[in-house]
């Protein structure tokens, strides 16, 4: 029995070496890819000007009447190149730029814009372009964790290779890689997260691939202790009579394995458990995307002119259209990121409006019945369950009576996430158990530093174990 345990030990810890060299090597990396090798940019946030300062001349309706412009999805106004711009989204989902002053098209405008604001957020001026591309799917430096498209990809002509990109219709940026990170994020993608599987054989057979050796790992954890407990008193024994004959310790390797293995248990426990759960949870969210929220606006449906509205252009910094229950509004943010809606027929306020519009796309989303009332309330900051990695802000947070929250982004008719009960569980555990979040007091540099020598420790050990099974044979 004790020796049946021993020889699973083995076979469990050889089949899980690769796999934990590859993920401990590449979780050392992780702190050097996102704090201290982390790329600088001057602004990360783009501060549009208010309508007053922007100027406009004309009105929606006079730029789609001279340009016959007869349906839209959405349109904005923007400011750039020392001019005012209405950004309208065609009924194809590309955007043309027109001018606010006298209507007229700016070719290229959706390009020039992403340089724009890329010039902006990396206070460059100066460098040259060197490419500028369209992107409508995420890839290995520009992942689904960025969540944002179609973006823009910006890259400039510096010596640390900066790309940058750029999503035009929120004029916000998805993220930015210096040569550095995209080796970081290569390494990462390859090592931690095996991407290549997903090339192999699509997400899921890499998913399940994955908690397949977690579960390994789990075991040959498992059956290390166990080994440890049953074998304890032989382990002593053979020690107290090395030290009374004064041998020479020949099975030091071994003896540091265990040592070694057993204080880093409960970190071991740690990473697996949280990776585990969250591989599971990866695997049981994988259904087909919601279907995406359209809306097609036609020019008769535009009745009162958006440069009217009654609120003051001192504090518009967006106005944007909306289309649901059979009305369609004009969507207005303010400095201080309250959200209004007037009826674009004879500009009545909706009361509470982006509750109401919440409301419409998480039931939209659901695809189904909606069962008990649910709870709006607008989140303005990340928190721990609506993280930074969600990237979309303010947002709406509408909650269910099951537990489920639902976030949407009204000025994009997007929903950001979806959190239940598991969900949630699987977040706590993996920023707590797995990226040592609960360390954030000491301040991220300690907590970075405390993650690493957990992670060096498991190294250690799985190659303690190997060089034991090498001196075996």
């Amino acid at each position: 029995m004790k020796k049946s345990f021993y020889q699973w030990h083995r076979v469990l810890g050889l089949t899980a070496l690769v796999p934990v060299i590859f993920w401990t090597l590449s979780g050392l990396s992780h702190p050097f890819m996102s704090n201290w090798f982390r790329p600088f940019i001057p602004r990360e946030v783009f501060h549009p000007l208010t309508q007053d300062q922007m100027k406009p001349v004309l009105s929606l309706q006079q730029v789609m009447d001279q340009n016959h412009i007869l349906r839209l999805r959405n349109f904005s106004l923007v400011n750039f190149d020392r001019g005012t711009f209405y950004q309208i989204q065609q009924s194809d989902s590309t955007y043309q730029y027109y001018s606010a002053i006298n209507a007229t098209i700016l070719p290229d405008g959706d390009k020039r814009y992403a340089i724009y604001l890329a010039r902006y957020f990396t206070n460059d001026t100066s460098s040259a372009i060197k490419s500028a591309q369209l992107q409508t799917t995420f890839d290995g430096r520009y992942q689904p964790i960025n969540h944002l498209l179609p973006v823009w990809k910006i890259s400039l002509d510096r010596p640390d290779g900066m790309d940058v990109y750029i999503e035009t219709s929120q004029s916000r940026m998805g993220t930015f890689n210096n040569n550095t990170r995209k080796a970081f994020l290569w390494l990462f993608d390859q090592f931690h997260t095996w991407r290549f599987l997903a090339w192999m054989g699509g997400e899921k057979f890499r998913v399940i691939v994955l908690i397949v050796i977690v579960a390994v790992m789990l075991l040959s954890l498992i059956s290390g202790l166990t080994v440890y407990g049953l074998f304890w008193k032989r382990f002593k024994e053979i020690k107290q009579k090395r030290e009374a004959n004064g041998t020479v310790d020949k099975r030091f390797i071994h003896r540091f394995h265990r040592q070694i293995g057993l204080i880093v248990s409960l970190v071991m426990f740690t990473f697996v458990i949280s990776g585990g759960f969250h591989l599971v949870v990866k695997l049981y969210n994988l259904k087909p995307e919601h279907r995406p929220y359209h809306q097609l606006i036609t020019r008769q449906e535009l009745g009162q002119s958006n440069l009217r509205l009654p609120v003051a252009d001192s504090v518009i910094r967006r106005v944007a259209l909306v289309k649901f229950n059979n009305n369609v509004y004009y969507q207005v943010l303010d400095k201080k990121k309250q959200i209004q809606y007037f009826r674009a027929a004879d500009h009545q306020l909706l009361p509470n409006g982006d509750v109401v519009f919440a409301t419409y796309l998480s039931q939209f989303y659901h695809d189904g019945p909606v069962n008990g009332r649910p709870a709006v309330s607008q989140v303005k900051q990340f928190d721990n369950e609506y993280g930074f990695i969600n990237k979309r802000l303010p947002v709406e947070k509408i909650s269910y009576p099951d537990g489920e929250n639902w976030y949407i982004e009204t000025t994009t008719g997007k929903l950001a996430t979806k959190v239940s009960g598991t969900d949630r569980a699987e977040g706590l555990s993996f920023i707590f158990l797995h990226k040592y979040f609960g360390m954030a007091w000491a301040g991220k540099n300690i907590r970075d530093i405390v993650s690493m020598l957990a992670a060096l420790g498991v190294l250690v050990v799985s190659l303690f174990g190997f060089a034991s099974f090498l001196k075996n044979k």
